[in-house]
C-alpha cells in the first residue's frame, strides 16, 4: 500500500491507470479485479487508511453474511474469524487484502467532482489540494452507506433533548440507565436496540412506522443469505408466495407486541430497498419487553417527541436509525447518471451508460444476496469489462 501523497499524473510512455474511488471492500475489491485482468487501478481514499466506514461502525456489528460467502476475490477470509465476522475483523481483512494483492491505495486525497475531459475521450478527476488526474476509465465505490441522514422532522431543529444519528453509536455504556427511543427498524436500528437492552438501557423503544419483513439470520445451519442467493433468479411473486408460509414457521407473530406481520411481499419490499431484518435478538428481545415497538415519530415539540398515533415521549436520547444518502450528486450529479429519486447510479457493475462510457459504479445496491458478495462479482466483471475495453 502507498504512502499517503498525492498521485502524479502517469508517464507519457505509460498507458494512464484506472482511479478507484473509495478504499472500502468495493473500492479494493474493483482494483484487485483490474488487477488480476492486467489494468493498472489507483485507489484514492480521502481518509488516512482503508475501510474507514467499517471503522465507524457500532461495536457490536457482525456481518449478517457467512464468512465463506464475505470474502472479496482473491484472498479467502481466515477461519479464525468465526462464521458471523465481527466489524474489527472485517477491518483487519481489508488492510490484509490491500497488502495481499499489493495494491495502490493513495491515502488523503478526496475526489470532489468527475467530469468528461476536455477532449471528450476520457475524464478529469478533481481532488483536494487543487489536484486534476485524467483516466480513460474510473470506477466509482465511496459506498452504499456514505451520508447520515435525519429526516426533516418538524421541531427537530429546536429540541432540547439528546437527538443523534446511529452512525454517532458506538456501544450501550453510555445510555445504562437511561430511557432511549431508538428510530428506525432496519437492520442498523433493531440491532442498536438490542444492544441497548442487554447493555444496561433502563427502556428501550422503537419506533416503527412500516412493520419490517424479519428473517432468522441462520436456521437448523442453513444462512438466510443463501435463501437470497437462490431467490435472485426466482420471479419476484413466486418468492413473495413462497415467504409467507415460512415466515409463518420459522417467526412468531409479534402483533400482540406491538410489531405486525408485514403486508407486503419480502422480495417486492426487498427490491424496493427494504431489506429484511435478521434476527440477533430482537425477536426475544420484544417478546420479553425488552424492546417495546411503538408508533413512527410524527415530530418534536421541545423537549418531548411526538409519535403518530398521539403518544408523547420523553425519552433522554433518541437515536435515529434513519439511513444514509448515498452522498453521490456532487461528485456525479451533473453527468444524467443518477436516478432522480434514488440518487443511485442508474448503472452498475460491469454496465456504463452511452452518454458516460468508462464510468463504473460498484456498490450502491443492498441484495439479499449479500453486499460482499455481490462486490466480489462486481469487480470480477468490471474488471473483464475493462481488459477488453480500448484504452
Amino acid at each position: 500500500m502507498t504512502a499517503p501523497t498525492p498521485p502524479q499524473a502517469a508517464r507519457s510512455h505509460e498507458r494512464p491507470p484506472v482511479y478507484v474511488i473509495g478504499g472500502g471492500p468495493g473500492g479494493l475489491a474493483a482494483a484487485a479485479g483490474l488487477q488480476a485482468h492486467g489494468v493498472r487501478a489507483v485507489v484514492l481514499e480521502k481518509s488516512d487508511r482503508v475501510g474507514a466506514s467499517w471503522r465507524r461502525h457500532y461495536d457490536r456489528l457482525h456481518l449478517h453474511t457467512t464468512r465463506r460467502l464475505s470474502a472479496l476475490p482473491g484472498l479467502p477470509m481466515p477461519r479464525r474469524f468465526g462464521r458471523w465476522v465481527a466489524r474489527d475483523d472485517v477491518v483487519r481483512y481489508l488492510e490484509k487484502y490491500a497488502e495481499h494483492h499489493d495494491l495502490e491505495v493513495v491515502t488523503g486525497v478526496e475526489v470532489t467532482r468527475v467530469d468528461r475531459a476536455p477532449d471528450g475521450a476520457g475524464w478529469l478527476l478533481r481532488a483536494t489540494g487543487g489536484r486534476e488526474l485524467t483516466a480513460t476509465a474510473v470506477v466509482v465505490a465511496t459506498g452504499y452507506n456514505h451520508t447520515p441522514r435525519l429526516l426533516d422532522w418538524p421541531g427537530a431543529d429546536t429540541y432540547a433533548g439528546h437527538l443523534l444519528h446511529a452512525s454517532e453509536y458506538r456501544a450501550p455504556g453510555p445510555y445504562a440507565g437511561q430511557d432511549v427511543l431508538v428510530v428506525g427498524v432496519g437492520n442498523t436500528g433493531a440491532e442498536i436496540a438490542v444492544d441497548l437492552a442487554e447493555g444496561g438501557a433502563a427502556r428501550v423503544r422503537l419506533a416503527v412506522r412500516t412493520a419490517p419483513h424479519i428473517v432468522r439470520r441462520s436456521t437448523l445451519g442453513w444462512p438466510a443469505q443463501r435463501t437470497g442467493i437462490l431467490c435472485r433468479r426466482l420471479p419476484v411473486r413466486l418468492v413473495d408466495k413462497m415467504a409467507r408460509p415460512l415466515a409463518r414457521l420459522s417467526v412468531p407473530d409479534l402483533s400482540a407486541h406491538g410489531l405486525p406481520r408485514p403486508d407486503t411481499g419480502l422480495y417486492s419490499r426487498a427490491r424496493a430497498g427494504a431489506i429484511p431484518v435478521q434476527d440477533v435478538g430482537l425477536i426475544a428481545a420484544v417478546r420479553a419487553g425488552r424492546v417495546e415497538p411503538v408508533a413512527a415519530v410524527e415530530s418534536f415539540e421541545k423537549t418531548e417527541v411526538v409519535l403518530a398515533d398521539g403518544t408523547r415521549l420523553a425519552p433522554d436520547t433518541v437515536i435515529a436509525a434513519t439511513g444514509y444518502d448515498h452522498g453521490l450528486r456532487d461528485l456525479v450529479g451533473h453527468l444524467d447518471v443518477l436516478d432522480p429519486v434514488t440518487g443511485r447510479p442508474r448503472p452498475h457493475g460491469r454496465r456504463t451508460l452511452p452518454s458516460a462510457p468508462g464510468l463504473y459504479f460498484t456498490g450502491y445496491t443492498n441484495p439479499i444476496s449479500g453486499m460482499l458478495r455481490e462486490l466480489a462479482l462486481d469487480a470480477e466483471r468490471i474488471g473483464k469489462a475493462l481488459a477488453k475495453a480500448p484504452r
